[in-house]
């Protein structure tokens, strides 16, 4: 199944190892400096210039992890989700 994050941006519910509140998480040291990482590896894909709500980390064979910054809330991409992850 795919889910879509924003914009016209869809991925493989395979890929996703987890959904993030970015506001509750970005509070921590260890959330930040991992996305100040992804930043710096270009591992980050902003899907709007929204104001971001989730980030979505998923594996990459290819480059390692991508980190996507969507303006969808945690609770909406579970719903389209459903049970899959």
């Amino acid at each position: 199944m795919y889910i879509h994050l924003g914009n016209e941006i869809s991925i493989s519910d395979k890929r996703i190892i987890g959904i993030f509140d970015i506001e509750n998480t970005s509070l921590g040291n260890d959330t930040r400096e991992y996305l100040k990482k992804a930043t710096a590896r270009k591992q980050v894909v902003n899907v709007s210039m929204e104001m971001p709500k989730s980030f979505i980390v998923c594996s990459d064979n290819k480059s390692g992890d991508t980190v996507f910054i969507s303006p969808i809330s945690v609770n909406t991409l579970q719903k389209r989700a459903g049970t899959s992850i």
